[in-house]
């Protein structure tokens, strides 16, 4: 198991303080940082550009070294024991970094498979089942700076899985992959935790991945924890609402309205309407089930034209809780 306790990163900027004047600024990049990712789990980690997911992943993946904090994983300190931790664990990037452009994607693999000290009959068939996976075997023995921008994030993919680590760190690992290869890595992701084992920690800006994949998402904004749990329990507890209904009816006469009131308020929930077009939004922050009772309610009274029950969305809860953390800091 991984586990972060108060995990700190300070960067060292300049400032400029006048002309041809400046000073040495400290920028907490993450200020304190707890999370846990349990083998066999995918978590999620979201947040805004900036809000210091990639640090965060650099420093698990042993790239850069905490300034603060503790981490251990499968009981191995994360500072000194650095080195041994580099072969139970690797790094995926988004992008076309962390792959060299004048090998090939064979020559990659044999390079990055010899830094792990995998032996070479069990090297070369790792690199056969890792090109096949990413449908690179036609172009193998080309030189990478042939490739497209999604063969070489491909190739990435690859070289992130050669020594089999137990905990994986993704980082925008879909970014500039087509949708069908984007598609088959969830698959690959599900099956490398649920099959094999193994943790994972993903960062994505596609909001339908956090969803589909994660069992459970931290939110960290300006390098500190917003808030963790599931998809779903994070989107209901910032909306304040189990499930939303859009509505739309015909009419909106007096008597209904009072009776939606009373209803929705005898279970705590409330609606509001979005214009005189006769279209309004429930939200329901209980987890019974109404729409039944909405319908026949509804009905009696008036003519529906549309009825759609939703859920609140993930990343309307990210957007929600940033726009509330930087009210607080602009006004602390």
């Amino acid at each position: 198991m991984l586990i972060a306790k108060g995990l700190k990163k300070n960067y060292i900027s300049k400032e400029k303080t006048g002309f041809l004047k400046s000073r040495l600024k400290t920028v907490e990049a993450i200020k304190s940082l707890d999370l846990t990712i349990r083998p066999g789990k995918i978590v999620g980690l979201l947040g805004l550009n900036g809000a210091g997911k990639t640090t965060t992943i650099k420093m698990l993946s042993t790239l850069l070294e905490p300034d603060g904090g503790s981490c251990s994983i499968d009981g191995l300190d994360l500072t000194r024991d650095a080195f041994k931790i580099k072969h139970i664990v690797n790094m995926i990037a988004g992008g076309e970094r962390m792959v060299y452009w004048r090998l090939t994607a064979r020559e990659n693999l044999e390079y990055f498979g010899k830094l792990y000290n995998i032996p070479n009959n069990e090297l070369n068939k790792r690199i056969d089942n890792l090109i096949e996976f990413v449908g690179l075997n036609e172009r193998a023995n080309e030189a990478v700076e042939k490739y497209s921008k999604g063969m070489k994030q491909r190739l990435q993919i690859a070289r992130g899985l050669i020594n089999d680590p137990k905990y994986l760190f993704m980082d925008e690992p879909t970014l500039g992959l087509d949708a069908p290869i984007a598609r088959d890595l969830r698959k690959f992701t599900k099956s490398l935790a649920n099959k094999e084992g193994k943790g994972i920690l993903l960062t994505s800006h596609y909001i339908n991945e956090i969803e589909e994949l994660c069992d459970y998402v931290y939110i960290i904004n300006q390098g500190q924890k917003v808030m963790e749990g599931s998809p779903k329990e994070i989107a209901s507890i910032v909306a304040n609402c189990t499930n939303k209904y859009h509505i739309k009816i015909n009419s909106f006469p007096d008597k209904l309205k009072v009776q939606l009131e009373t209803y929705l308020s005898a279970i705590q929930s409330d609606y509001q309407l979005d214009g005189a077009d006769g279209s309004f939004e429930i939200c329901v922050s209980t987890h019974k089930d109404i729409q039944s009772e909405l319908i026949a309610m509804l009905s009696q009274q008036t003519k529906i034209i549309s009825f759609a029950a939703m859920e609140p969305k993930l990343e309307d809860a990210i957007i929600t809780l940033s726009e509330v953390r930087a009210y607080e800091q602009a006004h602390a």
